[in-house]
């Protein structure tokens, strides 16, 4: 079937609305699509870019609050863990929130209620507070974190396959820019003696700036349908537990070690807010900006290859970090970490690229061709993505946590970086049996069954 050169006329009613869409279709993808898809990439950025420092503006919060605030060390690295732990669980309903609502109205809305932790904590950010009402500020602000889950769901779905690794990567990196972007606001407003609402204050604004450019700019795709039968699928798919198991070790560590830098600093090497503050962005900040680069050598080399071979980089960098840690020789530590950073960052891109590679094999094993097979994928990897994505940043939780326990325990995160490398081995072990042991060639088949049922490898995907 031809597809049309032009998207039709928007419907009317809740926003702009695509009604046919198939970027697997080289002809419409070149006359229609990529330009469609890469307008709707950018303003989702922007959105999941200040969703991320909005879920991730704690990290630089606890920097500001010395003693004058009455909390510990521990009750830091708590506060840290419920921003975490509430942007962990609200990407499920968010990624089905896209098919629900429309990508564009979704991003629209997710974005407006960033408001809501960025005007309490302008309200309440002041000595005397209880500790409560920051722990409640704190998880107001995991609503940041659902803003990845929708908007890699809604861009997963713009985009054709052989473009998945460099757009996801594109879309996660940029928001992932979030995090050195307000930690860099956060060095800014201390380093001119300002306070905590000054830094709020800048972000209010933002927000409303950036759910103004995504109604202006943004479409929503009329096919992609609330579908509870995908859910189901995925949910009952082995591959989405695998995958949102190895998503712990890079995303699970990239937004963990985001939040927990600053900690670690001050806490184990004695820095001050401003001197921390100094180094935390630099981490996250080379972890965003290769992103998109572990999502480009994933299209080219298969993400799985990738993927293996930067877990055996991280936990080379764990052991670095832990030898650092155990001689408190501060520049190996902080070199070593930012490598770690990089690299996390870099495996973040590799495994996104994996999943819509995984299902697309899945449907040609089961006979689909061509425009089926990639809507199956689509529709499988869609619904799987917000599930890998909260179990992957739940490993964002066990690393504050780890490091609250082990300072508590042995006066340093020494223990906690023992337990990361543990289960980065962990973590290369299951990449090689499950997505590359059984990629050997397969035994000779008969041109006929080679026709009826194509070969992808998963060390491909």
């Amino acid at each position: 079937m031809t597809a049309p050169s032009t998207v039709p006329a928007p419907r009317g009613g809740a926003g702009r609305w695509i009604e046919d869409w198939d970027p697997e279709d080289e002809t419409f993808w070149r006359e229609t699509g990529e330009r469609i898809a890469r307008r709707n990439l950018l303003f989702s950025v922007l959105c999941e870019h200040i969703g991320f420092s909005v879920w991730t503006l704690w990290s630089v919060m606890v920097l500001f609050m010395g003693p004058e605030y009455g909390l510990t060390p521990a009750d830091k690295f708590v506060l840290v863990s419920m921003a975490t732990l509430v942007g962990a669980v609200v990407r499920v309903p968010y990624t089905f929130a896209v098919a629900v609502f429309g990508g564009r109205n979704w991003t629209i809305v997710s974005a407006g209620l960033l408001l809501v932790p960025t005007v309490a904590a302008f309200l309440v950010m002041e000595p005397g507070t209880s500790y409560t009402t920051f722990l409640l500020c704190a998880m107001l602000a995991g609503v940041g974190g659902g803003n990845f889950a929708s908007s890699m769901t809604n861009i997963n779905a713009f985009f054709p396959l052989r473009k998945k690794g460099w757009a996801l990567g594109l879309n996660a990196g940029g928001g992932n820019i979030g995090v050195p972007v307000v930690q860099l606001a956060g060095l800014a407003v201390i380093g001119a003696s300002g306070g905590p609402r000054l830094l709020l204050g800048i972000y209010i604004p933002l927000i409303v700036v950036a759910a103004v450019l995504a109604a202006l700019s943004m479409d929503n795709i009329a096919s992609l349908r609330n579908d509870s039968g995908a859910a189901k699928e995925a949910v009952r798919a082995g591959h989405t537990w695998i995958m949102s198991f190895l998503y712990i070790g890079t995303f699970g560590s990239f937004i963990g070690y985001s939040f927990a830098f600053g900690l670690v600093l001050q806490t184990q090497f004695g820095r001050t807010p401003l001197q921390a503050a100094y180094v935390t962005f630099v981490g996250p900040l080379l972890g965003s900006l290769i992103r998109p680069v572990g999502g480009a050598l994933a299209d080219r080399y298969g993400g799985a290859r990738i993927t293996l071979w930067n877990y055996v980089g991280m936990a080379a960098a764990t052991a670095v970090v832990v030898v650092a840690s155990m001689r408190e020789s501060l520049p190996l530590f902080t070199a070593a970490f930012i490598v770690l950073f990089v690299l996390s960052g870099l495996g973040n891109g590799s495994t996104y690229k994996m999943i819509p590679g995984i299902f697309r094999n899945k449907a040609l094993a089961m006979g689909l061709e061509g425009e089926e097979a990639a809507a199956y994928g689509r529709r499988l990897s869609g619904a799987s993505m917000g599930l890998i994505g909260a179990v992957g940043a739940l490993g964002g939780l066990g690393i504050n946590l780890a490091f609250r326990q082990s300072f508590l325990t042995v006066g340093s995160g020494t223990g906690a970086f023992v337990a990361f490398l543990v289960f980065y081995g962990l973590c290369f072990l299951v990449t090689w049996a499950v997505y590359l042991r059984r990629a050997a060639p397969p035994a000779p088949v008969t041109r006929a069954a080679t026709e009826t049922k194509p070969q992808l490898s998963y060390a491909e995907v």
